[in-house]
Order: C-alpha cells, then sequence, then structure tokens
C-alpha cells in the first residue's frame, strides 16, 4: 500500500512538474514576444523635414506670487487655438487626444474643455455633413471598454468617426505583469456592467474586474495632436477638464508636415478598426522658409532628442521643460553635454499632484537628486511651483551658435514614452537660432527660471529635503522591474 501511495505521489509530482514548465516556457514566450514583437505598420514614424515661415508657439501656465493658490492666475491660449482651427475648418478635421473625458473630483471651477470640444466637433460636422471629422483616441475615456462617456457618445451621434485605439498590438511595456494577463485574463474582454470604483473621479462610471485588469497594462495612445487643412497643432495638453489648468506648450505650423501627421494618425486608426483612408491636403513646400519642421512619433522622437543634445558643446544651452524625465538614454547624453561644457537647465514638475491625489514624488526626485550629485552641480535644476494642476510640459530645447532645436509635444522622457511601448506625437522644429521663434523660446524659459514677475519655480533643495532612502529603493525596483506608471 505504501509503494502505491509512493507511486501515485510521484506520478502527480511528475505532471505537476512538466505543468509548471511548460507554463515556464509559455510565460517566457509571451513576455519575449510581446516585449519586442512588430509595431503595428505606421507607427514609430519619421516625417520628413519639411521648410515654413509659419510656426507659433502656444502656452498654457498657472501661477502664483506665492507657495499658494491664493491670488493665482491662468495664461490659457492652447485650447483656443484649437477650437479655433476647428471653427475654420472647411475640408477635415482629424484629433488625436489621449485624454477626452469631464470627470474629476478636485473641487475647483476648471475650465470645460471636453464639453466645448465636443460641441465644436458636432456643430461643424452638423454644418458640413460630407466633410471628415475623425476623433482617435485612448481606452482610458472608455473606462478600458466598460462604459461610454457622453462626448463620445455625441460626437458618434452627430456622425464624427471616433476611433478608440486598440492597444493590444502594442508592445508591453510591464512585461511581468503583462505575460500573466495575456496568458489568463486577455480571453474574456472587459465589456459588462460595472461594479467597481473608476480611478478617475468617483462621479465617473463604474468599471468591470477585467477592465481593471487591462488598465493593470499601463499602455496608452497618448498623442495629443489635432489637423486641418490650414495646420497643425502637437501639443502636451488634453481636452481634459481637470487639465485645464495644467502648464502646457504647442506649436502650429502649416505646410506638407500637415500629410505627415495625417499619414501617421491614418495607421493608428486602420490598426484600430477606424476608417482607412484619411484626407489629404493640398499643400506647397515653402523651400526658402527659416524653419524645419518634422513630425515624429515613439522612438523617433528619442533618435532625434539624443542627436540634438549630442551636438550642444562649450557655451551652448539646453532646456528641458518637462513633466517626467527618467530615461537613462537621455540622463546620460545630458551628462555628457555637460561634461563637455554646455549649460543645461531643467524645468520640472515636481511629481506632488495627479488630480489632487497626493503622488510620490516619482521618478522626478530621485533622479535630480542623482543628477545633481552626478554632474556636480554642472546640470542646473529647478521645480515649477505647482500651486495647483501639473507643470505638464514636455519641451526639449537646444541652441548652438549654428542652429536651434526645438522637440515638443506628447512624450515625457521616459522609456515608456520613448521605446516604442506608448504612441507619442512630437514635432521637431530646427532654425537658425536668431529666428523669432527661437527667441520667444529664450524669453519662455527666462521667465520661468528668474521668476520674473511670478514665483514660476523653486530651487530643486527645497523639494529634496524631504526625499527618503525608501523613494530611492522604490525608484531604482521600478526601473529594474519595468513596474511604473510614467
Amino acid at each position: 500500500m505504501g509503494k502505491q501511495r509512493k507511486k501515485e505521489w510521484g506520478t502527480r509530482r511528475r505532471i505537476v512538474t512538466i505543468l509548471l514548465c511548460v507554463f515556464v516556457l509559455l510565460y517566457i514566450g509571451v513576455f519575449l514576444w510581446h516585449t519586442y514583437k512588430p509595431l503595428p505598420a505606421g507607427t514609430s514614424y519619421e516625417g520628413q523635414l519639411h521648410r515654413t515661415d509659419d510656426v507659433e508657439m502656444l502656452t498654457d501656465l498657472t501661477f502664483s506670487q506665492t507657495e499658494s493658490k491664493k491670488g493665482m492666475r491662468h495664461e490659457n491660449g492652447i485650447f483656443d487655438e484649437v477650437f479655433a482651427m476647428i471653427d475654420r475648418a472647411e475640408e477635415f478635421i482629424v484629433a488625436d487626444f489621449f485624454l477626452y473625458n469631464r470627470y474629476y473630483d478636485e473641487q475647483e471651477d476648471f475650465p470645460e474643455l471636453a464639453e466645448e470640444m465636443t460641441e465644436k466637433l458636432v456643430q461643424k460636422k452638423k454644418e458640413n455633413p460630407g466633410m471628415p471629422v475623425i476623433l482617435i483616441t485612448d481606452p482610458v475615456n472608455t473606462g478600458y471598454g466598460s462604459y461610454e462617456t457622453k462626448e463620445l457618445k455625441e460626437l458618434e451621434e452627430a456622425g464624427v468617426d471616433v476611433v478608440i485605439t486598440e492597444l493590444d498590438p502594442l508592445r508591453d511595456s510591464t512585461p511581468l505583469y503583462s505575460g500573466v494577463y495575456r496568458i489568463f485574463f486577455h480571453w474574456f474582454g472587459e465589456k459588462g456592467k460595472g461594479w467597481l470604483p473608476n480611478p478617475m473621479a468617483s462621479e465617473a462610471p463604474k468599471m468591470t474586474a477585467r477592465s481593471y485588469l487591462k488598465l493593470l497594462n499601463v499602455k496608452a495612445n497618448h498623442r495629443k495632436v489635432i489637423a486641418t487643412e490650414e495646420g497643425v497643432l502637437v501639443n502636451s495638453g488634453n481636452p481634459h477638464d481637470a487639465s485645464g489648468w495644467h502648464g502646457n506648450v504647442a506649436f502650429k505650423a502649416d505646410g506638407p508636415v500637415i500629410n505627415d501627421v495625417l499619414e501617421a494618425e491614418e495607421a493608428v486608426s486602420r490598426y484600430s478598426g477606424g476608417p482607412k483612408k484619411f484626407p489629404r491636403a493640398k499643400v506647397k513646400e515653402d523651400a526658402d522658409g527659416r524653419y524645419g519642421v518634422q513630425y515624429i512619433t515613439e522612438s523617433k522622437i528619442l533618435d532625434h532628442v539624443l542627436e540634438d543634445i549630442g551636438k550642444a558643446g562649450k557655451g551652448d544651452e539646453i532646456w528641458l521643460g518637462m513633466f517626467y524625465i527618467a530615461n537613462r538614454d537621455v540622463i546620460g547624453a545630458l551628462y555628457d553635454a555637460a561634461d563637455r561644457g554646455a549649460e543645461v537647465r531643467l524645468v520640472l514638475d515636481p511629481n506632488e499632484n495627479a488630480f489632487g491625489n497626493k503622488k510620490t514624488g516619482l521618478p522626478n526626485k530621485p533622479v535630480v537628486d542623482e543628477m545633481l550629485e552626478e554632474s556636480n552641480g554642472k546640470i542646473q535644476v529647478k521645480f515649477y511651483n505647482t500651486v495647483i494642476g501639473q507643470y505638464h510640459t514636455k519641451l526639449v530645447y537646444v541652441k548652438t551658435d549654428d542652429i536651434a532645436a526645438i522637440s515638443s509635444g506628447a512624450a515625457n522622457m521616459t522609456d515608456r514614452a520613448l521605446e516604442d511601448y506608448n504612441l507619442e506625437s512630437n514635432i521637431r522644429i530646427e532654425g537658425e537660432p536668431d529666428a523669432p521663434l527661437f527667441k520667444e523660446m529664450d524669453a519662455y524659459f527666462n521667465r520661468l527660471w528668474t521668476n520674473e514677475d511670478a514665483l514660476f519655480t523653486v530651487a530643486a533643495e527645497e523639494k529634496l529635503d524631504g526625499l527618503s532612502q525608501l523613494q530611492r529603493v522604490i525608484y531604482a525596483l521600478q526601473e529594474l522591474l519595468k513596474l511604473t506608471t510614467y
């Protein structure tokens, strides 16, 4: 009897071992494939460098004279221009925005950006039923399949083509979790009656457990761009009410870059099941234009940022205005530029607030702590005085004696944004350093850095006083295991 039991136990143990080995091999295969698989056709896009005289910089800033909200002021110009572009459009509108909803819990009177944009697009479609009006957005605005927002429903009813980006074809940025998700949970879908609270806001529709499981993959179409026949506006801001007082920057340009944006957005629509053919603008190249403009997405943003920073040497200037910075290639390039004698200055968000919820300061605080030490003070950093909202800007500016270059748009300086995980959108602009746009860029950064007419920025050391060893360890582990939200 004892021998029989041992034999049965040995058989069961072999079966369990075989099944475990099969699972481990399957998990490793899924992990590796979805981390390095080919990208959807047309993503990681690099447009041509086109010449134009018409490039416009637009900004949103919220600021105060103190480190409190008392007496705070807002200078908002970006979405005024977005809405004006919609009003003026006669041939087509193509927009791609990450956050597009009205949900928030903060007791603030935010601008109603989602509602106004919806009204503008609906009205334009009613007035021009045959005109292509296309909105691409991220499934975060549907609770990852749990519901349909009022705004998106109104757009669809008016005849606007609403495209919810398919995220599964993108590479997995949190492979440890996503491997398990794809094996066990992916097959069940997300739709159903929501019963769990929405992390967006308490008033937002509830979500299903399966939607939560999808959310934990931390993937996104993070682009922020609009195109009409008159031009493109590449933005760091969203038509999301609670984002209305964030600090943001946008650049508007005309010419053939319009068609590059349309080509790149068409690719996302096509693989996501939306319209397969987008309109094109009838535009000509201005060969003598003083600016070169180029639409770039995903890892092509990183390629150009590293190339531009690599040109900076002794006496040259590098400015970053950034919500998140953590990408080691970018950080290393900044160290090298500082060692070559370039003046490197960063204005960063302190990562302390997300729509009224307190954050831990990751990743910026431990990164800045490291940068100040490793560069021996050659890299200078200030944190934006975020009395409300966030300094949500994503802006790299390099100026040498011969050329100035800007890269701005949706992309943070993080792995998720720059290494072909998220969908991202930036415009790169280059020209002679004394051109009007770059003088405007100088004035923007100098205003913030010197606190010209308000307390825009504070010394990095003020924000780093409370940085704990635990925060440093958590940041290091997050980077190692790729378990981040940035």
